[in-house]
């Protein structure tokens, strides 16, 4: 069962590629056979038909078990995918305004807000400043202020109201739920 020095072993060591004298060898059953060489390990593998596979290297002496490889890589892989699986990809949605907004249209903006918010989503408020209304940034802090007076469920303001360039955007996310 020799596995070639291919480019899926992560850097595990198996059988050949081990190069040092001894090692703390840990059988198929899971039982610590105490130190032993690296050749009897090798030699004991191979009458159970396994792989010998460096479990850690950095230990002195290395620990070294005896297995099925192409099993433990298996397992290995499933374990990384079943890891993914239950990663929760957070997603920034952007909502887009001016300062000089009507009340029906921030009542629509708002609305969308929340259920981005419902969804556990971060939402970025962005306010858009067009020639002379950069002079009143002030009323960008008041549609702001107005938003979140709007929202019903409980929020957390992440990135307060800030300028950046043209616009002025401040981030808000639901709050964590104990």
């Amino acid at each position: 069962m020799a596995y070639s020095n291919n480019s899926n072993n992560k850097g595990l060591r198996i059988n050949e590629m081990i190069r040092v004298r001894e090692i703390r060898l840990i059988d198929d059953e899971g039982n610590q056979s105490g130190i032993v060489s690296t050749l009897e390990a090798l030699n004991l593998a191979k009458e159970r038909n396994l792989d010998l596979v460096e479990v850690s290297p950095n230990a002195n002496p290395p620990v070294c078990k005896i297995l099925d490889f192409g099993k433990y890589r298996f397992e290995q892989e499933k374990k990384l995918r079943d890891s993914k699986k239950n990663q929760k990809v957070l997603k920034i949605k952007e909502i887009r305004m001016q300062p000089k907004i009507g009340t029906g249209d921030l009542d629509t903006k708002a609305k969308h807000i929340q259920e981005f918010i419902d969804e556990g989503d971060k939402v970025k408020v962005t306010i858009r400043f067009r020639g002379r209304e950069l002079a009143h940034t002030e009323l960008g802090f008041e549609v702001l202020n107005e938003v979140l007076k709007r929202l019903t469920s409980a929020y957390v303001v992440e990135k307060p109201a800030a300028m950046d360039g043209r616009n002025m955007s401040m981030t808000i996310s639901a709050k964590a739920i104990k």
